[in-house]
């Protein structure tokens, strides 16, 4: 830089290195780095699946020879939420393959020459709903279920009551 006497006045135009400035840019929300596709996405990284497995079962195994209580409950914790992931990875799935078959059916209903038929957010939920019914029901584990939605819902009606004092 110039250097300017500080005795004398900055002159009115005075003359500015302009300096470029880097621009940032998130991969997410850019269109060079094109679409998410969840499907595409999956059969990329599905090598991670298997990663996933093996450290999951090296945990366990860490579990078992722990002795610390501390690590033991740090073990624990890492454990349970690996099988959470692992569940919530399953069930998104499996409402991915739900929707692609209804694509499917209404692709082929489309080709026959009928008008297409999308269902609402309530019937799909409807319909959610039963398929659970019947997973639980296969399993022999719909009773306890029920018990549990029964006692849920007891406990939340006794809270909606007015309490005994204010009678």
């Amino acid at each position: 830089p110039v250097e300017m006497s500080a005795k004398k006045p900055v002159p009115f135009l005075r003359q500015v290195v302009s300096v470029t400035k880097k621009v940032h840019r998130d991969p997410r929300f850019d269109d060079l780095s094109g679409e998410y596709k969840p499907e595409i996405f999956m059969k990329t990284y599905s090598f991670l699946d298997s990663i996933k497995k093996q450290e999951k079962e090296m945990v366990q195994k860490q579990l078992k020879k722990c002795r610390n209580m501390e690590q033991k409950e740090k073990l624990q914790q890492l454990l349970n939420r690996m099988t959470q992931q692992e569940q919530a990875q399953k069930k998104q799935q499996k409402l991915r393959e739900r929707e692609l078959s209804l694509k499917r059916q209404q692709r082929e209903l489309a080709k026959q020459g009928k008008k297409p038929f999308f269902l609402k957010k309530s019937e799909k939920r409807k319909l959610e709903l039963a398929e659970k019914y019947a997973e639980l029901k296969r399993s022999g584990k719909l009773e306890s279920f029920l018990n549990k939605k029964r006692k849920r819902n007891a406990v939340k009606d006794k809270r909606r009551l007015p309490s005994q004092k204010n009678l």
